[in-house]
This record gives structure tokens, C-alpha cells and sequence, in this order.
């Protein structure tokens, strides 16, 4: 992390503009505090990734927050290459004031150059190969893939920076935690899957208890979690033998289920 942060400090002085992805799912979890401190007063722009997998009227709340904030947002989905000419867009109508200003020393027009900043496992590899239309960058359903920096050309309009993905160390907040682990920002390996399935549970049963009906066969959602566990265990084979619920089998069924939208496409917090 420290290193990470300190790769992205040395190239600022060559950077326009600053894109930082989030999950559209956590747009407010995904946000790395750090990133403010980092990039300063450099212009932005917000890009909501993963628009395809987060709820729809959600997502038009978040922009709209945004937009209200002075906040340049986008909600788009960079595994289908959805949103990506509006990037560029909405790149060169924050940049005008500067380009106009170096046009009129008489410096060429060249290149909008771009860093993109992002947690880990929020799409930062994908985008970079939907931009430059080729797989530049590797890609991978799991937080850690970018190991280096390596700029890439994107035709004639901009140019990217690409950043190891920056974790903040420590949460002040353990919501944020069980978000980000939630959507798959955190390696599983490090997790006790069943703390993050009873969040998800409890989550479902508050904003989306149809979703959640819908999916487990359920008439009603038992107030007891451990009853819901046995509940789902029974209707999706998750049981031991003697009739015992495999509780670490069903929670990462739970979690899987969730990532891969077979609940629906669910948002975790609103603005």
C-alpha cells in the first residue's frame, strides 16, 4: 500500500486528470479516503463501475447526489464497454478551462493524460482494456491483480495511467469492511465467510426481502438466523450427512449467489 501510494504521488505532476472507480454497488465503501489526500485538488472524475450489477434507481440517486456535490460522476459497466465514449466526454468538458489556456500560449493540442486509482477487484484492468479496445492490462475476478505502473494509449485523445489497487490499512468504520468484503473486495482467504454471510442476510431481510424470498423459496424470513441458514441449507443441498447444516458451504453459497446477481442487482448503501 505505502508503495502503491507513493508510485501514484511521483506521477501526479504528469496527470490532467484523475479517474477513480468505484463499486456502483458501495459507491461511498469503495471510495479509499486515502485518494483525497493523494491526488489534492488535481480534477476528477467519479466512474460508478459494475452500473450492471447494482440496483438501477439507486445508482440514479447516487449520480444525482453527486452531481449536487460538484461531483463529475458516471455510472458505467466496464465488462460490456458500456459508458465508455462518455469517459472521454466528460474528461475533456472538466478539462476545457486548461486546454483552452495552453492553446492560448500556443502549445499543440496533444493527449488528455488520466491516472486511474481504484480499490482493488473494482474493474481498473477491464476498463483499461474496454478504452484501448485490446487487453492490455491483466484482468481477473479476484482483488491483487495489478502489480505495476504502465502507461497505455488510448487513440489520439488520452493517455492511462494504470495503479496497484490501494486498500486503505485500517477501517474506522467495520460496515465498511463487511461491504467491501460482501462484493468480493477482500480476499476470501482472509474472511470468516459465515460473519459475512449473516451481514448479507440481515442486509437482504431490511431492503430487499423479496429478493431474498424470491431466490431461497421462502414464505416468510425467520427472525432467527441460524433458522435461515438451515432454511437455505435445506432447499440448496447444503446439509451434512444426519441432517446437519454445512454452515461454511452455505454461507459461501450465500456470498456467491450474491456476487453473481442471482439475487438481483443490489446496491449495499445509499447516498
Amino acid at each position: 500500500m505505502a508503495k502503491a501510494r507513493r508510485q501514484v504521488t511521483e506521477k501526479l505532476s504528469l496527470i490532467d486528470i484523475v479517474f477513480e472507480l468505484v463499486d456502483a454497488r458501495i459507491p461511498a465503501s469503495s471510495r479509499n479516503p486515502m485518494i483525497d489526500e493523494i491526488i489534492k485538488n488535481k480534477p476528477r472524475l467519479l466512474l460508478l463501475n459494475k452500473a450492471d450489477k447494482a440496483d438501477p434507481k439507486v445508482t440514479k440517486e447516487w449520480i444525482s447526489y453527486y452531481k449536487e456535490s460538484g461531483v463529475h460522476a458516471l455510472a458505467i459497466n466496464s465488462q460490456a464497454g458500456e459508458g465508455m465514449k462518455q469517459i472521454v466526454n466528460e474528461a475533456k468538458v472538466i478539462l476545457t478551462d486548461k486546454f483552452d489556456k495552453m492553446a492560448a500560449k500556443g502549445i499543440r493540442p496533444r493527449a488528455i493524460r488520466a491516472l486511474i486509482v481504484g480499490i482493488p477487484n473494482v474493474g481498473k484492468s477491464t476498463l483499461i482494456n474496454r478504452l484501448a479496445k485490446k487487453n492490455i492490462a491483466q484482468t481477473g475476478d479476484r482483488p491483487g491483480i495489478t502489480k505495476a505502473q504502465s502507461w497505455i494509449k488510448v487513440g489520439k485523445e488520452l493517455e492511462l495511467l494504470d495503479t496497484p489497487g490501494i486498500l486503505w490499512p485500517k477501517f474506522e468504520d467495520q460496515e465498511v469492511g463487511l461491504k467491501l468484503a460482501t462484493t468480493g473486495a477482500i480476499k476470501d482467504t482472509i474472511l470468516n465467510l459465515q460473519d459475512i454471510a449473516v451481514y448479507a442476510l440481515r442486509f437482504l431481510e431490511e431492503n430487499y426481502p423479496d429478493n431474498l424470498k424470491e431466490r431461497f423459496d421462502l414464505d416468510q424470513i425467520p427472525d432467527d438466523i441460524v433458522i435461515l441458514f438451515d432454511e437455505i441449507a435445506k432447499r440448496r443441498g447444503t446439509m451434512m450427512s444426519g441432517g446437519l447444516t454445512d454452515y461454511d458451504k452455505t454461507a459461501e453459497l450465500i456470498i456467491r449467489e450474491i456476487r453473481t446477481e442471482k439475487l438481483g442487482r443490489l446496491t449495499f448503501e445509499k447516498p
